[in-house]
């Protein structure tokens, strides 16, 4: 991808038994042809040489994360405006994401602090209620699974339990000190720091919060949204100024395999481990070390620090579905140098063995921040004076991907560089290549042929090779 006189461009490249199709996207041209560009190359010069055998991880889907301050921007949008974003985002000939997160409860890029139980001491839940997801979440999932053939997969997590499971008494773990924004609700006295158990580890809030989930999963289910996959917390060691909730790795165990788990049984719903945010291997290992866990955990999901401790999972764990969870969400100036960081990301993720990659925040107001104070990327901003909308350089980038590695494929294992490759369930062969320099000649071969492609300057590129 290049960015000339504020121009954007990134560049897909589809070979098919007819001939080369040699495409280019600009924020103003979408997948310009370029076909000519593709050549013939030989074999034993090619820069990336691919063994279709040598096959690695399965992956089974991209997608994004829903959030009420999504929804509030799409809102603002005319509705055919609205309908076109999710229709790129979610049809084959787009994007074809199929994975959706949500929260359970608030998260930080909710308007404000909430749960589903807001009622102290009601340990049966009689006052459970997913009234507040009616004004935006629902709304935007059921738009989104309007558009699915039933392979969509809905997964979900809480970044904070309800006021009264918890210690402090506070959705937030810490104070605000920001001055130029609005105190959240916790005091200097009331924080509780990471490495400390902020939920109140006891067998009567365990129970309640366990049946806080199943009510959670079977009140979807009913809204005509099924949760696939739930995680027990998201980033579980991170005191943060928005809503959190602290725990210690073994409490965290003790709640999965003594109560979440058989809460669950029944549901539909399975578990993943997550989210892991800390490079620390040995949070995880006390967790998925666990015999009680081991049986309900399918999985485990990691972001932001968490890439540090990936790697040693996938090695202690090879039977579990890794999930790269929440992409690291940028400054909110959507430029080319976060959309470079994206693809370092995706080839680190993808090279430690995720089968799931879910980018963060679908739509935001452009230059917008979240209800505490911080200014994100997203793939579409919104100007809602204007009721108008851009496309971002990381949608291009993430549906490099996601447009053509489809569900069932394997990544291909390669020498290092600055390329990624998948063979799909029909043999056909996606090479993803990136380019951080000026732009250069770069070749591949596979199958006893090979190509060659001009990649430009500063440029993200993919290249479809027919089934071998």
């Amino acid at each position: 991808m290049k960015t000339i006189n504020g121009c954007f461009f990134a560049v897909g490249l589809v070979l098919a038994s007819s001939g080369a199709e040699f495409r280019s996207t600009t924020f103003t041209e979408r997948w310009r042809d370029m076909s000519a560009s593709v050549e013939t190359a030989n074999v034993a010069d090619a820069d990336l040489k691919l063994d279709v055998s040598a096959v690695d991880q399965s992956v089974l889907g991209f997608g994004v994360c829903a959030s009420e301050l999504s929804w509030n921007s799409l809102s603002a949008l005319r509705e055919e405006d609205r309908k076109s974003i999710l229709d790129e985002m979610f049809s084959k000939s787009g994007g074809a994401f199929t994975v959706i997160r949500t929260p359970i409860g608030a998260s930080d890029f909710s308007t404000d602090f909430y749960s589903y139980s807001e009622t102290p001491g009601d340990f049966a839940l009689e006052k459970f209620s997913i009234e507040r997801d009616r004004k935006a979440l629902l709304p935007l999932l059921k738009d989104i699974l309007s558009r699915s053939d039933g392979t969509f997969r809905v997964w979900a997590s809480p970044w904070c339990p309800p006021l009264w499971m918890k210690k402090s008494g506070a959705y937030a773990s810490k104070p605000q000190t920001d001055p130029s924004w609005p105190k959240n609700d916790c005091s200097p006295e009331q924080q509780v720091r990471e490495g400390e158990d902020g939920f109140l580890c006891d067998d009567a809030h365990f129970r309640a919060y366990a049946k806080y989930f199943r009510k959670y999963v079977d009140a979807y289910r009913a809204e005509g949204v099924p949760v696939w996959m739930v995680m027990p917390q998201n980033e579980f060691n991170s005191d943060q100024v928005f809503p959190s909730c602290t725990w210690q790795a073994k409490s965290l165990a003790t709640f999965v395999g003594k109560y979440l788990g058989p809460a669950l049984e029944g549901s539909g719903t399975e578990m993943y481990f997550g989210t892991m945010e800390r490079p620390s291997f040995d949070m995880a290992r006390t967790v998925l070390d666990d015999p009680d866990c081991r049986k309900y955990l399918k999985g485990a999901g990691f972001q932001w620090a968490g890439k540090g401790a990936i790697g040693k999972v996938r090695e202690r764990y090879p039977e579990l579905v890794l999930m790269q969870t929440e992409q690291e969400c940028g400054d909110g100036r959507n430029d080319w140098a976060h959309a470079r960081h994206s693809w370092e990301l995706m080839k680190h993720y993808f090279r430690c063995g995720v089968s799931y990659y879910c980018y963060w925040n679908l739509s935001l107001v452009d230059n917008a921040m979240s209800r505490w104070g911080w200014r994100q990327n997203s793939l579409v901003s919104v100007v809602p004076s204007e009721r108008t909308f851009k496309w971002n350089v990381e949608y291009y980038v993430l549906k490099h991907l996601s447009h053509y590695v489809k569900g069932g494929a394997r990544r291909l294992k390669t020498a290092e560089g600055d390329w990624l490759a998948f063979v799909n369930p029909d043999g056909s062969i996606v090479v993803v290549m990136g380019n951080a320099g000026a732009a250069r000649k770069a070749s591949v071969a596979a199958g006893g042929h090979a190509w060659s492609v001009s990649l430009p300057a500063d440029s993200v590129s993919t290249l479809v090779l027919p089934p071998m």
